[in-house]
């Protein structure tokens, strides 16, 4: 029997007679792969429960969830437990405007980007601030050291961003940094993978786990960028190794070509606690930190103590988060309408249909 403590599962309420808990560790479209005492198995969710008015929220992967045993069948996901932690993405679809589920209930965040001809800092601190806004502890990676002899320059460039994170160069060839994850790695707790596809999670993935459990495609050499080898999100159990015990878990994420940022008020705040503190101290509580008198950013900013560039990124991704904001408000209040106007129409329709049942005219005889 598999003990679920070990794949971080606490127990906070006993669930309802007839239903179990388990882990989601994998989403194929409409059909969820889990974990429970009783093993692996697939289970799909409750149309009645997901699909009707209680609001339930869908699962990820991470999720834990409460599900009731179907012999010889999938099994019925009828609950999702409340989560830790959650990363979500503005949904790529121009069309959508909505909120993608990433992975849930993890505790650290492996940012991850490769030190080649795609080397983006400003996409870098992005990741951090969505990984604060998610509850979880960001721990930027940059992969492929190999490639270039100016680690140390690079790694500069991002702890400005990063905030005073963690901030580890590694190589799958020479085996750099490899050391300094063991940290992290710890049993019962969760690393999500993150970053654009060719940034070497697969490498990486199949390294900890010692043996191939991810394909892993060349990349362009024009852009150093790669195509899709993860096509869906899954969680892995890494075994243990020299230095690292068992029992931690890796959810490996599709290489995202977008990263739109969703309500992150919460990210950003601990991300640039320093330039909040600095406009804090301002003279003008309406300051716009370009002329004024008074201004305790400019003043940063010339004796040295804070990068333009750092607030820059700060007020285009607030810009940005607040845009996410009011989409979000909208989207919400749309939705709610949409709910108004489907149950006035099924009422409507019960209405019309019991009026011509019981109009005489309507009657045989």
């Amino acid at each position: 029997m598999i003990d679920l403590a070990n794949y971080g599962y606490i127990e906070n309420e006993l669930p309802p007679e007839g239903l179990l808990p388990a882990r989601i560790t994998a989403v194929h479209r409409e059909r969820y792969e889990l974990v429970s005492e009783n093993g692996t198995q697939y289970g799909q969710l409750k149309t009645s429960v997901y699909y009707g008015r209680e609001e339930q929220v869908f699962p990820t992967v991470g999720d834990f969830v409460l599900f009731a045993p179907v012999p010889g069948g999938d099994c019925q996901i009828t609950k999702t437990l409340p989560r830790r932690s959650y990363f979500a993405r503005l949904d790529p679809d121009p069309v959508g405007g909505k909120q993608q589920a990433v992975a849930a209930n993890f505790d650290y965040v492996y940012i991850m980007t490769s030190l080649n001809k795609d080397f983006n800092v400003n996409r870098v601190e992005r990741y951090v601030v969505l990984t604060r806004q998610s509850g979880a502890v960001p721990v930027v990676i940059l992969t492929k050291a190999d490639l270039t002899g100016d680690i140390d320059t690079l790694v500069a460039e991002v702890q400005i961003v990063a905030g005073g994170i963690d901030v580890i160069p590694v190589s799958i060839v020479s085996g750099m940094g490899l050391d300094r994850l063991d940290s992290y790695l710890s049993p019962g707790k969760t690393i999500v993978f993150l970053g654009m596809s060719g940034v070497g999670k697969s490498s990486l993935l199949n390294t900890l786990m010692g043996q191939d459990v991810m394909t892993v495609k060349t990349i362009r050499e024009d852009d150093s960028r790669g195509r899709h080898t993860t096509t869906h999100r899954q969680l892995f159990t890494l075994p243990p190794r020299v230095g690292a015990p068992s029992g931690a878990m890796v959810i490996d994420t599709p290489g995202m070509r977008s990263l739109g940022m969703w309500e992150a008020d919460d990210g950003l705040s601990e991300t640039y606690a320093d330039i909040e503190a600095l406009i804090s101290m301002c003279r003008f509580t309406d300051c716009s930190h370009e002329s004024e008198p008074g201004c305790a950013v400019r003043a940063a900013i010339e004796s040295g103590d804070l990068h333009a560039s750092r607030l820059q990124s700060y007020l285009s991704l607030q810009r940005e988060s607040a845009y996410a904001e009011r989409k979000a408000a909208y989207l919400k209040i749309k939705q709610a309408r949409n709910k108004e106007i489907a149950v006035w129409s099924r009422h409507t329709k019960k209405t019309k249909g019991k009026e011509w049942r019981t109009n005489p005219s309507n009657m045989g005889g």
